[in-house]
């Protein structure tokens, strides 16, 4: 039992008993407490905060789900915790120590350095750790770092604590708040984003393309998306990637498919050339499983449906036709992509006999034939039909027409 002792997180312990808690709840200062415990300190007339010293405004007290839940997974995992790692998030002395290392501007840079690496470390074990990190809000105080480097950015210094501290939050992104990410409405905070979408690293780069990706899914910040889609640097940034054919490239294609959720958005990525970006990506995208072509291919219909020049952005493109008509039938994705490519097709090809006649000689007929002998959706080889049908109509105005 005395090694038992030694290993519970200080955490798991209530302040006031130092056992492991059973029933934890919480009081209007934030305070965790074993609830036999406090109700004792309370029924004596107390009616402070034993740990902060704060009058209580509220005695009451609130079951605190989340630990109890932690407890218990942590006793089903046969208590296996390291003690070195809890040490440093789980002791007062310690949280605000490794606080004001990362807060002040007087910390060295390998001491930062050294204490983001721990962080990372922590932040990659699920689901114990990490969730320590969540209830202590490093999330957030790893965004105000990233945004109080980001000023006046030095590449031989500031980058590398940067680098780090997003590592960290897009490991902790999935659990976090995601309503700090808010501070993005702020001019200054915006054009920060944008300056670290520009010069920072690959590494950057990617992190930055996670937080516009989970900001699209979350109703919290739905109307910072909305704003981020709007900002013709942060879309030319993200569409760079793609043109770039970088390592960043399937997080950038994620980015512009997350912002083209939002209907006001649309507009501007055309207007920035995202139409251009996921045409070049699916036109070279391996035929494989986790490829996002098929993502990219419904960003553009979304894009088609919405915005008058989306269509002949995908027209004037070189490779445009080439790259949909690929899209048509494709057996390593289970036909994912399928029936977006039959829809762009239909779409462009209505009003524009030159564009059928371009996808008949880039081989549509031979996808769409392949495509209604596959195992794809009725829906999508209805949609198969009427297209094979306007370009059989087409062929039969022009018989000249290659294919």
């Amino acid at each position: 039992m005395k090694g038992v002792e030694r290993i519970i997180p200080p955490l798991f312990r209530c302040p006031i008993s130092l056992d492991l808690f059973t029933d934890p709840v919480t009081l209007c200062t934030g305070q965790t407490y074993e609830r036999s415990s406090i109700e004792k300190w309370l029924a004596t007339g107390n009616l402070i905060c034993p740990v902060t010293m704060q009058k209580l405004h509220d005695p009451s007290t609130v079951p605190n789900h989340t630990l109890r839940h932690l407890i218990d997974g942590w006793l089903q995992s046969g208590n296996q915790v390291e003690p070195d790692c809890l040490k440093m998030i789980d002791n007062d002395d310690s949280i605000a120590a490794i606080k004001h290392i990362l807060e002040s501007n007087e910390s060295m840079l390998d001491h930062k350095l050294q204490i983001l690496e721990k962080i990372r470390v922590l932040s990659e074990e699920l689901p114990l750790q990490n969730s320590l990190l969540i209830q202590l809000d490093f999330f957030k105080l790893l965004l105000e770092l990233v945004f109080r480097n980001a000023e006046g950015l030095n590449f031989q210094e500031n980058l590398r604590v940067v680098e780090k501290a997003l590592i960290c939050a897009r490991n902790l992104l999935p659990f976090g708040d995601l309503g700090c990410l808010n501070i993005l409405k702020e001019e200054s905070k915006l054009a920060q984003f944008i300056f670290l979408l520009e010069k920072g690293s690959i590494i950057i780069k990617k992190c930055l393309c996670h937080m516009v990706e989970a900001i699209s899914s979350d109703l919290e910040t739905q109307q910072l998306c909305s704003t981020l889609g709007k900002s013709d640097e942060l879309v030319q940034e993200i569409v760079h990637l793609l043109h770039n054919n970088s390592d960043a490239v399937e997080d950038g294609t994620k980015s512009i498919s997350a912002l083209a959720l939002s209907e006001s958005s649309r507009e501007n990525l055309v207007k920035q050339g995202a139409i251009q970006g996921l045409i070049i990506y699916i036109f070279n995208a391996k035929k494989q499983e986790k490829s996002l072509a098929p993502m990219a291919m419904e960003t553009i219909l979304k894009l088609l449906l919405s915005v008058e020049s989306a269509k002949q952005a995908v027209i004037n493109h070189p490779l445009g036709i080439d790259a949909i008509v690929k899209m048509v039938f494709r057996v390593s994705s289970h036909h994912e992509g399928s029936e977006s490519a039959v829809n762009s097709l239909l779409i462009i090809c209505f009003e524009s006999k030159s564009v059928g006649e371009e996808a008949i000689g880039a081989g549509v007929l031979t996808q769409l034939l392949l495509l209604l002998q596959s195992q794809c959706s009725g829906r999508t080889k209805t949609k198969a039909r009427m297209l094979l049908k306007l370009l059989g109509s087409m062929l039969t105005e022009n018989p000249k027409v290659s294919f």
